[in-house]
């Protein structure tokens, strides 16, 4: 599939990997010689190895059938049969039969369920470092969507609209597409750009799982657009977006957000905004130390981190930093602009750990002010997830216990750190979705869960 426009050609699927219409033919017809062939090496080693037919044991039928079940299932998904896969497959039986030969029958056996499973493995998505530019026009067309900036973080692979108008931003892994937010671009061309990736996925066998779906395209996934089994919907947590106009920190509502934001100017905190394109070397080494005595060199995320930090590689990144009275780098943080310089979204933040107490809540309210000053209109502080596991003192048992296990593991998750910062703006906003299929969900939870949690270490060039 070769999406193009005059701007951009973006390769989304190339035929060595995904084999369609006559090749695929081919590589199924070869998949089924070679499951013949599989079933011929077994008789003949376990026979070899002295267990005729009469000598057949239950663990070598749970053994041919646990592969036949395999093998099944992955063509129920439509995993396509590739010559790849045909020749490690080929590879793992030669080995096996090998085994069985030498007097382990039981080396067969397992040649025979391996060869099974490395014939229906999903193919994993490539990453298109290529397609940032045309993804990067995107994004700064697309307004009111805090998300959209982070379409542009590394390892991720995209389908574009016929025109280039629009695209959508995903990564498959273990047999799950997994999309990041909406769709970004013409809003009139999501429907396509939707359609389209069903269609791969159906090509791919892969089971398409959308993380962080706004409310008002969750019905989209739900349509005829999509085949197949229904994605439910599941809120998990609500934008925190801050209207600059109507910004201020009167009131007592935001008496905690004002006390922090004072006792930075008291300690004589000072904040300046920075292209990241822009740092020389000097301040590029200041933000470094702030980065290394953070202790946050690894982070997680997937749908709502950019990564590469400071590397100036992509474009309308910001940099607010704070300064002590002493004139070190104490901390700041990093945002990246959408929707033609109306919409701001956090990435994320760094501070030492001596720095100034409330210098986060600082940034935050000078970069508002920015903002403000330079026709912004939106400023997305971050994501808050579960809110109303914190926001209602509820009764429930249930809820009771959640939100003690939250509590418990708030120093590795920070949920209800966060959620304590983030209520101070007063600014919870729109839900956001995980849509998945019900069959299959629990290895669709544990996907999200890598992918979201899994430690990102390399954020820098």
């Amino acid at each position: 599939m070769l999406r193009m426009n005059e701007d951009c050609v973006t390769d989304v699927t190339t035929p060595a990997r995904f084999p369609t219409g006559s090749a695929r033919r081919h590589t199924s017809w070869a998949g089924v010689a070679l499951l013949a062939v599989c079933a011929g090496a077994l008789l003949f080693a376990l026979h070899r190895a002295g267990q005729t037919a009469r000598g057949i044991t239950r663990m070598d039928l749970v053994a041919v059938s646990s592969a036949a079940v395999i093998v099944v299932h992955g063509r129920v998904l439509g995993r396509p049969f590739t010559a790849l896969h045909v020749g490690f497959a080929g590879a793992l039986v030669l080995t096996g039969v090998f085994i069985g030969l030498s007097g382990h029958p039981g080396g067969a056996l397992l040649g025979v369920v391996a060869a099974a499973v490395v014939f229906v493995w999903p193919s994993d998505s490539r990453y298109q470092p290529a397609a940032l530019d045309a993804v990067s026009v995107l994004v700064d067309q697309t307004r009111e969507d805090p998300l959209a900036p982070f379409a542009m973080a590394p390892g991720k692979s995209y389908v574009f609209s016929s025109d280039g108008a629009a695209a959508l931003a995903y990564r498959a892994v273990a047999g799950f597409a997994v999309v990041s937010g909406d769709p970004i671009g013409d809003p009139a061309c999501y429907g396509e750009v939707v359609g389209d990736f069903a269609a791969l996925c159906r090509a791919q066998g892969w089971r398409i799982v959308v993380l962080g779906a706004s409310a008002h395209q969750v019905g989209m996934w739900q349509s005829d657009l999509v085949p197949g089994p229904r994605l439910r919907a599941i809120s998990f947590g609500r934008d925190v977006v801050v209207d600059v106009d109507r910004f201020d920190l009167v009131g007592r509502s935001k008496r905690n957000l004002r006390q922090a934001v004072n006792r930075t100017h008291n300690a004589l905190v000072t904040t300046e905004v920075v292209v990241e394109r822009d740092l020389d070397e000097g301040l590029r080494r200041e933000l470094l130390e702030v980065i290394d005595t953070s202790h946050k060199n690894t982070h997680r995320g997937f749908s709502m981190m950019l990564g590469r930090v400071l590397s100036g590689r992509y474009p309308g990144v910001l940099l607010i930093i704070a300064r002590g009275r002493a004139g070190r780098v104490e901390a700041f943080q990093r945002y990246v602009s959408a929707g033609n310089g109306s919409d701001l979204s956090l990435d994320l933040p760094w501070r030492r750990p001596d720095a100034p107490n409330g210098v986060d809540e600082r940034l935050a309210v000078d970069m508002i002010a920015w903002a403000k000053g330079h026709g912004f209109q939106r400023v997305s502080l971050s994501f808050a997830p579960f809110p109303d596991l914190f926001a209602n003192a509820s009764t429930n048992a249930a809820l009771r216990v959640l939100r003690l296990l939250a509590h418990a593991g708030d120093r590795v998750l920070k949920l209800e750190s966060l959620y304590r910062y983030l209520r101070k703006f007063d600014a919870m906003s729109e839900r956001r979705y995980v849509l998945l299929p019900l069959i299959g969900v629990l290895p669709a939870a544990v996907v999200l869960m890598a992918l979201e949690f899994a430690p990102h270490r390399d954020l820098r060039d």
